[in-house]
């Protein structure tokens, strides 16, 4: 696959199609030498990154989210970074500090002291365990790829992905994230308890002498030409107007809702869920070889597209309605056509 050149012929873009989604594919098992199981959560961390968005992780500690992420960053072989919230971390110890440094003539200078947020590659652990303030500092750079400290603004390289992980929030000591930064993130994905077989694989490859590593497949280049050829992908306007139907259909407001989303949701999807969306849908399409995207592809981001940018009203808490199944039961009741 050439990496800058567009398709010219009916040829070449099959070809380019084949590459994109054999690339995915081999990825995906090089991620499986190490992760097992958990395909969902790793085919939407894979979506996430080449639809250049953000990706919040969520499970209870154990689950493997971080060595997910490490995998990950070493398939990708781009310069990656972790970033352990705690509850006193500060927003300087995100994005940097200025300090102040002595230069060769013995003069002294104050010298921008970059932070971590400056990777390819970043993993905000256990987000949810740090104040709102500091996990604000992630704000501009996950929508804007930049970083101000001091009225002076640095660019971040491309391509920056921030993949969070969170535990569930009935967690002690957690801090809920404020719908703003929610909605920063293209999609949120769940790790479940793995199942019995993929527990004896787990302990097989942990507790053995040898614990497997992922090789790099993907250069930085790479990956900033694929995002490229997937913003490219066509969406007819039937499935965009079914992404629509989809996104407006959880909003209590609307015309006609549907009797649970007027009973126990408070707020909808805003526009960028119908957006995050389309986007995933053309990542998913391509990644299966297909060149349009379909009412298919749609579906099957939509949950990780939604979850986070839906809110319950406090009757839906106060009943512990599931969001999960109520955002599925609405996908599957909205029409096609």
């Amino acid at each position: 696959m050439n990496d800058t050149a567009q398709p010219r012929t009916a040829a070449d873009l099959a070809l380019q199609l084949t590459e994109f989604a054999d690339r995915c594919s081999r990825l995906r098992s090089e991620i499986g030498k190490v992760i097992v199981g958990q395909e969902e959560v790793v085919d939407g961390a894979i979506i996430g990154l080449l639809a250049d968005g953000h990706v919040l992780l969520e499970g209870i500690p154990g689950l493997g989210k971080t060595r997910l992420v490490r995998t990950l960053a070493q398939a990708l072989h781009l310069r990656f970074n972790r970033i352990q919230f705690t509850p006193d971390l500060m927003p300087a110890d995100i994005v940097g500090t200025h300090v102040l440094r002595e230069d060769e003539t013995g003069g002294r200078r104050l010298v921008f002291e970059r932070g971590p947020i400056f990777a390819n590659l970043v993993l905000a652990d256990e987000i949810n365990r740090a104040t709102p303030k500091t996990q604000s500092a992630l704000l501009e750079a996950m929508q804007e790829t930049t970083v101000t400290v001091g009225g002076e603004t640095s660019l971040l390289d491309p391509p920056f992905f921030v993949l969070a992980t969170q535990n569930p929030l009935e967690m002690e000591g957690t801090y809920p994230l404020p719908e703003a930064q929610l909605d920063r993130f293209l999609f949120k994905l769940r790790m479940t308890y793995p199942a019995t077989e993929e527990l004896h694989t787990i302990l097989d490859r942990t507790t053995s002498g040898q614990v497997p590593e992922a090789d790099a497949l993907w250069t930085a280049e790479q990956v900033i030409a694929m995002r490229h050829a997937a913003r490219l992908a066509p969406v007819a306007r039937p499935v965009q107007d079914y992404a629509i139907r989809l996104g407006l259909a959880t909003r209590p407001e609307g015309e006609h809702p549907a009797e649970t989303v007027r009973r126990y949701i408070r707020i909808g999807a805003s526009p960028r869920g119908i957006q995050a969306m389309v986007l995933g849908a053309k990542v998913h399409a391509l990644i299966r070889g297909r060149p349009n995207v379909s009412r298919e592809d749609i579906r099957a981001v939509a949950l990780p597209a939604l979850r986070h940018r839906v809110l319950m009203n406090f009757e839906g808490e106060a009943e512990r309605i599931d969001l999960d199944e109520l955002l599925q039961d609405l996908i599957d009741s909205v029409p096609e056509g």
